[in-house]
């Protein structure tokens, strides 16, 4: 795990003494200087208090919360360090004029990241493997050409996510295999790690776009709101299937994580226990921390670079009209 993200697990309470963070937790003291930390997860009941946040915030430390069952909650957002009146003008103005072109950029990014991901994982031939890859190369585009509306290419978009549920039950143990995808709550043990996967992803996403100008509340493809980080959701969802999607499949086949051992079942939801969150979270910071050659780049960066780029290649796109083309695996060599 990169020493700029802490997390904490335990139920307890954290505050600020001096330069330092001290956690307390049944009987336990433990102190985590402030330097270099970027940001913090919550994954338990923890007290905290205001003096804390104010020292969180001074820091441009972002802190996400999460419940006892690792459901995201929110993100305490430290103050703007990064405020650009241009670009947030021309973001907005980019959401009235152009809102359609960036929708099916993302949407694109997330069909050429769906061909990457069954290509490359498929095994053998499979008659509902080679019709999803073959809707997915051909009919997909040209729905997306057709859509004239948000709603249409979000419709698409829909379609796309299925092909890719219905091909991960081909790649990983019987077990696991899900009939559909189920989020609130989750079903079974493959949507309790999708969900708790996904959340991970958008707060780590929301981390490194703190890091740029944008506005995290002007989105595209994704319907901007009141009280969530819509921008992350967008650009989250090329890191779906380039980490998310990956580290469960390894977690799987490795037997890594069991169904028996690393969930907890009531009637009508599962979540990942404890223990089976501290594995998934490991598994999931290696993938972040890795590095892969940049085929535009020409050297090697992590996934979470890749992730504050995409912020960068949004704003190119709004201040210089450079065409948006999301994240894929075919920036990797």
């Amino acid at each position: 795990m990169s020493g700029n993200t802490r997390y904490i697990f335990s139920m307890g309470e954290v505050k600020r003494k001096d330069s330092s963070l001290v956690f307390k937790s049944e009987g336990k003291t433990v102190y985590l200087p402030i330097v270099g930390i970027r940001e913090m997860f919550m994954m338990n009941e923890i007290s905290i208090n205001t003096k804390l946040l104010d020292f969180l915030s001074s820091n441009g430390v972002v802190t996400h919360f999460f419940t006892y069952y690792g459901t995201y909650s929110g993100t305490f957002y430290p103050r703007e360090k990064y405020l650009s009146g241009r670009l947030t003008v021309k973001q907005a103005l980019a959401y009235v004029n152009q809102r359609d072109i960036l929708s099916k950029a993302f949407v694109n990014g997330i069909r050429l990241n769906a061909i990457e991901l069954i290509q490359t994982r498929k095994k053998e031939k499979c008659d509902s493997i080679e019709n999803a890859l073959l809707d997915l190369k051909y009919n997909i585009p040209r729905l997306m050409d057709q859509s004239d509306n948000i709603k249409s290419t979000l419709a698409v978009e829909g379609m796309i996510w299925a092909h890719i549920y219905k091909g991960l039950n081909q790649f990983i143990d019987p077990e696991f295999i899900s009939n559909k995808r189920v989020k609130r709550p989750p079903d079974n043990p493959l949507n309790a790690m999708i969900s708790y996967g996904n959340s991970l992803i958008y707060a780590k996403t929301i981390t490194q776009i703190y890091h740029t100008h944008l506005d995290q509340s002007i989105s595209f493809l994704h319907e901007p709101s009141e009280g969530r980080f819509s921008l992350s959701l967008d650009i989250a969802e090329a890191f779906k299937l380039n980490v998310v999607i990956p580290v469960i499949i390894n977690m799987i086949n490795k037997k890594m994580i069991q169904v028996e051992k690393h969930f907890e079942r009531k009637v009508n939801y599962c979540y990942l226990n404890e223990e089976g969150r501290k594995k998934f979270t490991i598994e999931l910071e290696k993938k972040l921390d890795s590095t892969f050659q940049h085929a535009k780049l020409n050297r090697r960066i992590s996934y979470n670079t890749a992730i504050k780029l995409e912020g960068y290649k949004l704003v190119k796109f709004l201040l210089e009209d450079e065409p948006f083309h999301p994240f894929t695996m075919k920036e990797m060599i």
